[in-house]
């Protein structure tokens, strides 16, 4: 669907993701807490337990603004603003938040301001000017300011002078061949700008059609993947494998509940992950838990095992799930817990703990830890790399404080996104690039989607997920589309593919769009380029282009029939899910809905375009 459904019937709060409107804070950190020995070391006892699971959650609806957060009015005394290392012991749990604001000379304030992104070369036509104020912006300088210091911008005449080495120069030649365990099309990467021929445009036509479950409620589906011989659907309690040019399912795997998430990290020899309700809903347990882990062999269609951590004389309650080198991991507002891919359980939350892991991020040979201390509503959060097979810190970065929440765009090289008063509803104002190669974290580098003039999105509690951007280590750089202007003058492009460097910041080059329908990237392909989806317009259909990661000239891989429209306009690149892989599109819904009316009474679950065979 172009637009997320309506949230079902829902249980008092909650969500796939942490709590909505959480009733209970996490435990204060007591000062002067010895050292953290790692993930899963038993605690001292006499501390205060775990907070109480959450309810269950509904999936949830269109992403909708954020209401402003409760900043501090002065930066607190000692914080750098995020993008500034905070001195500290590695193994040592964050200290406590709260420090008095500091005091400045008579007459003298902070200046909320700092200098501008340089615009991407070419200017952008149509274009509307700066952004402007008004509190949340304010806001977002408070928790900013000092962190121009470590990423500030630099500026020449309001115009941006590009040099061959801000993409990262010839040492990142060395990263070309380095990782292709994630196979599935995703948002990062480390291969890149390999000479590979552009192939010819495929001539698009519907070759599957998958038809919407019936259902009387809403219910989750979010997962889509593709191996080399098989498309696979997250269904209503199943996962079903297709022949990639249709017909009827290759094999079905049933599931005990409904899915709660699904990680979109695939490694070559086909396994993957996904989070599911421990049993289907009844009268007896309307709202079943997010307890049941799973490893998936989606190239045998078969589950290769299922997990769950017992909390007392309950199951304890994920919220997400990934997979990086070899260890499946789960997190929470209960806390994370893991096991390795032959099925053992390598760590899980202690009683007593004072800190719990959100969430993780995976892919490739990297697993990263989003940790939360102190007060829910005040918290201290970290993001550390660990030892996939132990647990072990190997490197923390320590976020500012008045920050609530924290992505992982790409776990290498390390990219987080944070909201510091993005007004959108996309989650993320700004990226932040990590070097985790030392004990303490630093940030190299600050890329802003200024307000909207650059577009990403991350859901709102997720530490996995951001989308509408890709990474490529080699070329050390981000890509984000402009914002869409295709109510601009007639001839005038809908949109640009902007790339930034991941080492300075800066805007360092782009791919012109097209008239008419916006360019939005979906990740990098196998051979490290840019794989962009154009939107389809009621005069034709959409295509797929992959864009070179350094010299951002464009090739077009599909273009689907005029006909297609209809079908196409069902599905987004913002609230569905799309992937490109062995030349066909593809395209699924993340809910499986009951119909309201004649008008999309045909909805599918998902499409593929291609040639067919």
């Amino acid at each position: 669907m172009s637009q997320p459904p309506p949230p079902p019937n829902q249980p008092p709060q909650g969500g796939f993701g942490a709590p909505q409107n959480p009733s209970y804070g996490y435990p204060q950190q007591p000062p002067g807490t010895p050292p953290a020995p790692g993930y899963g070391y038993p605690q001292a006892p006499g501390q205060p337990p775990q907070a109480p699971q959450a309810p269950p959650p509904p999936p949830p609806g269109p992403p909708q603004t954020p209401p402003p957060s409760a900043m501090p009015q002065t930066p607190p005394q000692g914080a750098g603003g995020y993008g500034y290392p905070q001195p500290q012991s590695v193994h040592a749990q964050p200290t406590q938040v709260g420090m008095p604001a500091p005091q400045f000379p008579s007459g003298q304030q902070p200046q909320y301001g700092y200098p501008p992104q340089a615009p991407y070369p070419g200017g952008m036509p149509g274009a509307p000017g700066g952004q402007g104020g008004g509190n949340q912006s304010k806001q977002r300088m408070m928790i900013i300011i000092s962190a121009v210091v470590a990423v500030a911008l630099i500026v020449v005449g309001g115009i941006f002078f590009a040099t061959k080495g801000d993409g990262g120069g010839d040492d990142q030649a060395k990263d070309k061949d380095k990782d292709k365990k994630t196979s599935q099309g995703s948002s990062s990467g480390t291969t890149g700008g390999k000479d590979v021929p552009a192939p010819e445009t495929v001539q698009g036509k519907l070759i599957n059609k998958i038809d919407m479950p019936k259902v009387k409620d809403q219910i989750t589906t979010e997962g889509m993947w593709v191996t080399d011989d098989t498309f696979v659907k997250a269904d209503v309690y199943k996962i079903v494998g297709y022949p990639l040019d249709g017909g009827d399912p290759k094999w079905t795997i049933p599931l005990a509940g409904q899915i709660c998430w699904s990680s979109a990290h695939l490694t070559e020899d086909g396994l993957t992950t996904v989070l599911f309700q421990e049993a289907k809903p009844s009268k007896a347990d309307k709202y079943p838990s997010c307890t049941e882990v799973g490893l998936f062999d989606l190239k045998n269609g078969k589950m290769v095992w299922q997990r769950h951590v017992n909390d007392g004389d309950r199951k304890m309650r994920f919220d997400e799930v990934t997979l990086g080198g070899g260890t499946v991991a789960a997190g929470g507002t209960s806390g994370g817990a893991a096991w390795s891919v032959e099925g053992k359980e390598l760590w899980k939350p202690q009683p007593g703990e004072e800190c719990s892991d959100d969430g993780y991020a995976g892919g490739g040979d990297k697993l990263i830890a989003v940790r939360r201390c102190g007060q829910y509503d005040n918290p201290e959060l970290t993001v550390q790399t660990l030892n996939p097979k132990t647990g072990t810190v190997k490197s923390t970065y320590k976020v500012s404080s008045g920050l609530d929440y924290v992505h992982v765009a790409s776990t290498d090289p390390l990219v987080i996104g944070l909201d510091a008063g993005d007004s959108t509803g996309a989650s993320v104002s700004d990226f932040l690039t990590i070097d985790d190669s030392a004990k303490v974290g630093k940030v190299v580098s600050k890329i802003s989607t200024e307000g909207g003039k650059y577009v990403a999105d991350c859901e709102t509690t997720d530490v996995e997920g951001c989308k509408l951007i890709a990474i490529s280590k080699s070329a050390n750089a981000l890509y984000m589309g402009s914002e869409d202007r295709r109510s601009a003058a007639e001839g005038t492009t809908a949109n640009e593919v902007v790339a930034f460097s991941l080492k300075t910041g800066k805007a360092i080059g782009k791919a012109d769009g097209v008239e008419r329908a916006a360019l939005t990237p979906l990740g990098l392909d196998k051979d490290g380029f840019v794989i962009a989806y154009q939107e389809s317009t009621y005069s034709a259909g959409g295509a797929v282009w992959r864009i070179d990661p350094k010299s951002y000239k464009k090739d077009k891989l599909l273009q689907n029939e005029a006909t297609a429209h209809d079908m196409e306009s069902n599905f987004s690149a913002e609230y569905d899910e799309i992937a490109y892989a062995n030349q066909r599109l593809y395209m699924s819904d993340r809910y499986a809905t009951k119909p309201s009316s004649s008008y999309d009474a045909n909805d599918p679950l998902a499409v593929i375009f291609g040639a067919g065979s």
